[in-house]
């Protein structure tokens, strides 16, 4: 790939067929209720294997991680959890990521990008990940998310070198609502937490998101903004400007963010920034959380952090 054009990609992945025994013939709406419960089953039963292959698959990438404080916030501390690679030392300048869970800025967990953490510090990069106030937990609204977004980048940044981090190497990552707060902080300005060192920039160097939200204006999503003018304010792809950080970004064909995503790509191409634009061809939202996908989206990460020298060998 041209390291010099934005462009896209299509995936393509082997299908996975579950063999379905003999049976008697029944009748058409029979038949019909009989699919219907093979499917489930066998998406069941593809999910479990899904889970043991990635379980089996990042056991021989275990990383030692350390929870830190990063913010106090009136609805409670926020914690960020760090892996570190295994030939770990303080005077390292080391690059550095930081990843943010999905879940509709109301709800989700930190452990959703635990393997491509534990995996990435096996590489030799810094790896955290960063609990943010959500509705369900904090009662607090998306415009929080992004202030929290801004913060743990900054405390990265902030505390390179006690971590043996490269303050301008810095990476920031996630899925869904977090990879749109990922995107936040290198296009949102203002929301900065009340008493922050705004003097410690909390632009990231590099972007990775995953099938991320980039437009809010729209009128389901504004619902959740709390109000139009939240939601333009909150939409990466309203504030995108030269000299935006190079960018790899996920889809699923058939996820109805992906027309976000080609606005993104064709944006920063006008602008003259780095985007890759990878999409999975015939896959909903969330795609990159299941095997094969999962792995080969890592693998793909890697060799994108590999072009930019944030990673060397294989």
């Amino acid at each position: 790939m041209r390291k010099d054009r934005s462009v896209i990609v299509i995936l393509l992945a082997a299908a996975a067929f579950y063999a379905a025994g003999s049976s008697p013939v029944l009748g058409q709406n029979e038949q019909s209720d009989q699919r219907s419960i093979e499917r489930q089953a066998a998406k069941q039963q593809g999910r479990q294997a899904d889970q043991q292959l990635l379980d089996a698959y990042y056991q021989q990438y275990s990383t030692r991680v350390e929870r830190h404080t990063y913010k106090k916030t009136p609805q409670g501390e926020l914690a960020i959890h760090i892996h570190f690679p295994k030939d770990w030392a303080a005077e390292d300048k080391r690059p550095a990521i930081v990843f943010f869970f999905g879940g509709g800025w109301t709800g989700g967990t930190v452990e959703q990008f635990a393997g491509q953490a534990h995996y990435l510090a096996s590489r030799g990069i810094m790896a955290a990940r960063a609990d943010y106030r959500v509705r369900s937990r904090h009662q607090t609204t998306p415009d929080k998310c992004v202030e929290d977004a801004k913060s743990a980048v900054r405390w990265l940044r902030k505390n390179a070198a006690k971590f043996g981090i490269d303050p301008n190497r810095i990476v920031a990552s996630g899925g869904s609502a977090g990879g749109h707060i990922a995107a936040c902080t290198s296009t949102v300005t203002g929301l900065d937490a009340e008493g922050e060192d705004t003097g410690v920039s909390c632009r990231p160097n590099l972007l990775i998101l995953y099938n991320p939200v980039l437009n809010c204006a729209d009128e389901q999503i504004a619902l959740r903004m709390g109000s139009m003018d939240m939601a333009k304010r909150l939409s990466p792809n309203l504030h995108l400007s030269k000299n935006m950080p190079p960018a790899i970004v996920f889809y699923g064909t058939e996820d109805r963010f992906y027309s976000q995503g080609k606005e993104f790509l064709e944006l920063s191409k006008e602008l003259g920034n780095k985007v890759e634009l990878y999409a999975a061809g015939g896959q909903p939202h969330g795609f990159f959380n299941r095997s094969p996908w999962h792995q080969q989206t890592t693998f793909l990460v890697d060799q994108f952090l590999a072009r930019h020298g944030y990673l060397a060998g294989s």
